[in-house]
């Protein structure tokens, strides 16, 4: 099979097209045959290499966000899967035996591990998963089958962040950064289906009116105003219940200071850097709360799943490139050139 992969470490010029063996299912496995695999961060640090993360199997395939149709199936899997049913990988996977995973806590199974990350994924023609991380997809015809990779990463961990760790209230205020990204996207049209209010910010002037689109009721250019004076203009004076945080340092500390007393900030990313100074009085003083969020249960994701499928919330796509442009596509992601997510279709 065709596949897109890195053989080392290092930038955009180490994605090349490679021929990959075609998987094979064994027990509990199945073969997607890819329509799409929407990028991520994710993908971006994994290319250039994690310090401290496991050796990957060499060469890589990357990728994590997948949606096909069955190709093949290894014994044991679940009678409802049929080879050709169109369907979503979610890409977390867990043990599934462990005390965490028996709870619904997939994504603190000791063995938790990512599509295209600690295994092969979705840059290819074919990709093999667990059965058990498949979604059947039933309309297909509200969105593209390509159009539904935009949805699995981003939604999973938006509701994790949002209804798990921040407990978001219907008639509370949220800001959420970034509104471009595929994360920030994806939470404020969730954030608007809880019935918060939405605060958001930007970069580019030309992203105003696309978020306010996908349901946000205050937008700010961060590079025009500052987000932390406005936040607090925007609630008179109170400041938020909640931050949706993806960003890190750029933004961490300000983003504490945008809270209300007894706010709650929530965490899933550092695409500015890992460390952040805090300080720990004004964090008990003013009892606030911080969480940190890696992904979130296969639960999370199949809920918002089905929400999509009822028209509540949908796969936004930026921009689209053909396998052999995943380099130019990866740079597309590094320059920000894009609001919601980025697709690689696989023909």
């Amino acid at each position: 099979m065709k596949a897109i992969v890195f053989k080392e470490h290092g930038g955009v010029e180490k994605l090349e097209p490679f021929q990959m063996p075609d998987p094979i299912p064994g027990p509990g496995e199945a073969v997607v045959k890819v329509a799409a695999c929407a990028l991520n961060h994710l993908d971006i640090w994994v290319r250039e290499g994690l310090p401290g993360k496991p050796t990957l199997p060499m060469p890589h395939i990357g990728g994590c966000d997948v949606s096909g149709t069955i190709e093949s199936l290894g014994p044991g899997v679940d009678p409802s899967l049929k080879v050709g049913s169109p369907v979503l990988v979610a890409p977390g996977i867990g043990c599934g035996e462990c005390p965490a995973c028996l709870a619904g806590r997939d994504n603190l199974c000791p063995k938790f591990n990512v599509l295209g990350f600690q295994r092969q994924g979705g840059l290819a023609e074919k990709v093999l998963v667990p059965a058990k991380n498949l979604i059947l997809l039933s309309t297909v015809s509200r969105h593209s089958l390509a159009d539904w990779a935009a949805f699995p990463l981003v939604f999973t961990t938006a509701w994790s962040m949002l209804v798990d760790k921040m407990k978001l209230q219907r008639g509370e205020t949220v800001l959420i950064h970034a509104a471009g990204s595929g994360v920030g996207s994806a939470a404020i049209q969730l954030a608007k289906h809880l019935g918060a209010r939405v605060l958001t910010t930007v970069g580019e002037p030309w992203k105003v009116e696309k978020a306010k689109a996908l349901g946000a009721d205050e937008v700010i250019d961060y590079k025009k105003e500052d987000f932390e004076k406005r936040s607090k203009e925007l609630t008179g004076g109170r400041g938020v219940d909640a931050v949706f945080e993806h960003i890190g340092p750029e933004v961490f500390t300000a983003s504490l200071r945008c809270l209300a007393p007894g706010g709650r900030l929530v965490t899933c990313g550092s695409t500015s850097g890992p460390d952040v100074a805090l300080n720990l009085r004004a964090i008990f003083a003013r009892n606030l709360s911080i969480h940190g969020n890696y992904m979130g249960p296969i639960q999370g994701l199949k809920e918002c799943v089905k929400l999509a499928e009822a028209g509540a919330l949908r796969p936004l796509v930026g921009k689209t490139f053909p396998l052999d442009q995943a380099r130019e596509a990866q740079q597309c992601m590094l320059d920000r050139a894009f609001f919601g997510k980025i697709l690689v279709n696989i023909p």
